[in-house]
């Protein structure tokens, strides 16, 4: 039996293509090893989302080739959309795979055994294509599976070069939404996570207003049974109306978990980023969210050290994380990406300023981090179990409320993929709260 290995770069819609490519040599007859064992085939699916990416992507691509000379390596994904004349011609992969073909990664397999001449499945994407039909009938997390349902964005960012990597919005059919999750259901996952490049647009290349076409989404999904939990991946402000959030909080299923995107709190950078919001409307979706719902946990990204970032606007920024307080917040120093406006932008930021700014800014986020995690400490909850966790000793079950709220329970059996219900009592380490079982 031949073995292959897969290594995934990025985001979480990489992650759940990796998988549906791990799945697709499955059935092909493959066995999957880890990436650093000896393999017949290596699967690098990359990202380029930065510079620095592009280089990971590369590395890995190397690393494959030096743990077999002989093997196929196969190149998949956004840095080899962009690169892809180039990889080939360095001799670093056999086999590209841009975005929107990695469903023919067996046919672009067996046509390399047999002509061993490297060939590449590419387009650009710069026009209008269909949705990349890929899936997965389980999940490798056993509770917990992500759930592509669109691909591509029309945002432009001046940071971003996801739009010419991923193309124009893409929405995949409901029917095809529902019947994967049918399938995850009866495999035994309990919680999926929807997610795509811009989940916000679902639906607004078939017609529908922004929102109206996630929302009748979810109303399918929120009928399968065995299917516990939604949560939603990243979301825009610009999605966050009244009747939005008060749709979603009619689902009961629906997690009260929100990743929405923020960047700076300083209207001036998201300008020049060219994010479509000002940080008061911002403000005003975090509100309406609260209104909506008890307690949600609401977590951001940001970006220090956007091209022209001044110490006023950087504590425009750190002054408006205090007031929203957030949950979670992914702090990330901004690193250039040729081929955007920002790469060419003046004044950009030295690495010692992004440094101190970045540092700065995780302190804070784990401060309120701390305190929103406290503010449960005495209540009750449900907690999905996932995995075995051993403290000075003693046996736990880890897993996540609804609020993706890490907690411990204290346990001699396995319950993995199980919801248990009980009262939060306080730390067990820095970062994980024990759970006393009702």
């Amino acid at each position: 039996m031949k073995k292959a290995a897969l290594h995934n770069l990025g985001c979480k819609v990489n992650a759940y293509e990796t998988e549906a490519m791990q799945q697709l040599l499955e059935e092909a007859g493959y066995q999957i090893v880890a990436f650093h064992e000896k393999a017949d085939v290596y699967v690098v699916n990359t990202c380029s989302v930065t510079n620095i990416a592009d280089r990971k992507s590369r590395q890995m691509l190397h690393r494959a080739r030096r743990s077999n000379p002989d093997a196929v390596i196969v190149a998949a994904g956004c840095y080899v959309q962009a690169e892809d004349t180039n990889v080939l011609e360095e001799g670093i992969a056999d086999i590209i795979l841009g975005n929107n073909k990695k469903e023919h990664l067996i046919p672009m397999l067996t046509q390399y055994c047999k002509t061993h001449t490297p060939a590449k499945d590419w387009e650009s994407l710069d026009g209008t294509q269909g949705y990349e039909p890929l899936s997965i009938c389980r999940t490798n997390q056993h509770t917990r599976a992500f759930l592509k349902i669109q691909d591509g964005c029309n945002q432009f960012c001046s940071y971003c070069v996801i739009p010419y990597m991923r193309g124009r919005v893409r929405s995949r059919k409901p029917q095809d939404v529902v019947e994967e999750a049918e399938r995850l259901a009866q495999s035994g996952c309990k919680e999926i996570v929807l997610t795509g490049i811009h989940l916000s647009s679902y639906g607004i290349d078939c017609g529908a207003v922004k929102g109206e076409g996630l929302l009748g989404l979810l109303d399918k999904l929120h009928e399968i049974p065995g299917i516990r939990r939604i949560r939603l991946g990243s979301l825009e402000p610009g999605i966050i109306t009244e009747a939005f959030a008060q749709a979603l909080a009619g689902m009961d299923k629906v997690c009260p978990h929100f990743h929405l995107s923020l960047q700076s709190g300083s209207d001036s950078v998201l300008r020049r980023m060219n994010r479509r919001y000002t940080a008061a409307e911002y403000e005003q979706k975090c509100q309406i969210l609260r209104r909506s719902f008890v307690r949600p946990a609401i977590t951001t990204d940001v970006i220090v050290g956007f091209p022209g970032e001044t110490e006023e606007e950087f504590l425009q920024t750190e002054q408006f994380l205090e007031k929203i307080r957030f949950y979670e917040m992914h702090i990330f120093k901004y690193s250039m990406r040729t081929g955007t406006k920002a790469a060419a932008m003046d004044h950009q930021v030295p690495d010692a300023v992004k440094a101190q700014r970045s540092a700065k800014l995780i302190a804070l986020g784990r401060q309120m981090s701390n305190s929103f995690r406290e503010s449960f400490v005495g209540e009750a909850a449900d907690v999905l179990l996932e995995e075995e966790f051993v403290f000075h000793g003693k046996r736990y079950e880890t897993g996540y409320t609804k609020e993706y709220v890490k907690v411990a329970v204290e346990s001699s059996q396995n319950r993995a993929n199980t919801i248990v219900r009980g009262k939060i009592t306080g730390y067990l380490t820095q970062d994980l709260y024990l759970m006393v079982e009702f």
